[in-house]
């Protein structure tokens, strides 16, 4: 029995174990992620761009975790520039555009995703671990970070590759099924994958066969069968690697940023208390460990919000997406047979999918609101910009002809004035 057996039937005609119709929900979901990704691509667009120029540009490299941020905004703008292919589809239901543009762009979701995922946690472990040793923090080299990105991208590029080979370019009905709303869970149980789609059934071929046709793509994508056992096992394997371990190494180092900047504020009540007991004035050394304490104190306070900043934005993002996959997964082995929870779980799902899209245009704040040599650079970039604006060439005298009209008017043939009348 295969994971896709298992819906053959009542699912073909868009409707549920339960007797509820899911076309009308389908179709608006369809226009859900056209008007969501509309509103996406403008904004992810620019502030990606922005973001990438700034940090390459005018960003000292030796400035902390930059390199990851760089890495991080190139793969949100990858995904960003594939937006306008599916607004295309979803919009004029047709892809002309052939099976490996289609797959590529598939492909690239799922990139983004987990390359974003990989890549906050990167961030979140080397501001722990540069606060908690100061000293591998100044031995620290930047080609450690490049050797670092570039290993993420192998990693995370080879981890997606079951996309590839789970989707069939060419429908036939001994290798695939049909590309509907509960068969595009069964390729995200197996691949953990899916990132876009899974609303609706593909459009039926005009010869009748109840297959995609050859111009379906994303959600409508036929999928080849896999056992069940293959598919919990892929499921399970995707959850720990892309959710649970991450979740912990982010919230591991939350914690002991936390639990470092206690211990500062608890030496330097002692040191004040201490200061206060004597009776003549402390020396330049008390004073200057004073000073430096508090420094630290302060880059533990800049670098907990950067680690509780990529918690919350995974949380938001890609949290809700990979939780929600335990329960589809559990719905569609017949372990919950609950009606109504059945169907939240299914209509929950495209939601999910939305919301870890919208990373591409929260990880852009993230390097602003944190970042104060990135707000610095962009103040001093917006600023000059509207300086020169102002001052436009069409408006601007030139040496010459500020000389020139000078010098009319040194020339000019004033009236006697009337007491000389």
């Amino acid at each position: 029995m295969t994971v896709t057996d298992k819906w053959a039937g009542p699912v073909a005609n868009s409707s549920s174990p339960c007797g509820h119709n899911l076309t009308n929900w389908e179709q608006s979901i369809e226009k859900m992620y056209t008007y969501f990704y509309l509103l996406v691509f403008i904004p992810g667009l620019l502030l990606n761009a922005t973001a990438l120029w700034v940090l390459c540009r005018h960003i000292r490299k030796n400035t902390k975790a930059v390199i990851f941020m760089i890495n991080l905004a190139l793969a949100d703008l990858v995904h960003i520039l594939s937006l306008p292919l599916r607004i295309y589809y979803y919009f004029t239901h047709v892809w002309p555009f052939g099976q490996g543009v289609c797959l590529f762009c598939f492909y690239l979701k799922y990139l983004n995703m987990y390359a974003a995922i990989a890549f906050l946690v990167c961030i979140s472990i080397q501001r722990c671990v540069f606060l908690l040793r100061p000293f591998a923090a100044r031995q620290w080299r930047r080609r450690y970070d490049l050797l670092i990105s570039i290993t993420v991208w192998v990693v995370v590029s080879l981890g997606c590759s079951p996309f590839i080979l789970m989707r069939s370019s060419s429908p036939s009905p001994s290798s695939v099924t049909q590309a509907d709303y509960n068969m595009s869970f069964s390729l995200e149980v197996t691949s953990n994958q899916q990132l876009i789609g899974s609303a609706h059934p593909a459009s039926p071929s005009p010869h009748g066969s109840g297959l995609p046709t050859q111009f379906s793509c994303f959600k409508d994508l036929p999928m080849r069968r896999l056992p069940v056992s293959l598919a919990v096992t892929m499921m399970v394997f995707a959850e720990l690697l892309g959710f649970v371990i991450p979740f912990a190494c982010i919230s591991y180092s939350s914690f002991l940023i936390v639990r470092s900047l206690k211990q500062g504020q608890t030496c330097d009540e002692h040191r004040s208390s201490s200061i206060s007991r004597r009776s003549r004035p402390p020396s330049l050394s008390i004073q200057s460990d004073s000073f430096r304490g508090k420094q630290t104190n302060a880059e533990k306070q800049r670098a907990l919000k950067m680690v509780l900043s990529c918690s919350a934005l995974f949380l938001v993002c890609f949290a809700p997406y990979h939780i929600n996959f335990l329960f589809y997964l559990m719905v569609s082995q017949g372990v919950v047979s609950h009606c109504a929870t059945e169907l939240a779980v299914r209509r929950f799902h495209p939601l999910s999918l939305c919301l870890a899209s919208l990373s591409c245009c929260l990880n852009p704040l993230l390097y602003y609101f944190l970042n104060a040599e990135f707000r610095l650079h962009l103040s001093r970039r917006a600023s000059s910009s509207v300086f020169s604006s102002l001052n436009s060439p069409t408006q601007r005298l030139s040496p010459r002809r500020l000389l020139s009209t000078e010098s009319n008017c040194s020339d000019r043939q004033w009236p006697p004035s009337p007491t000389e009348d």
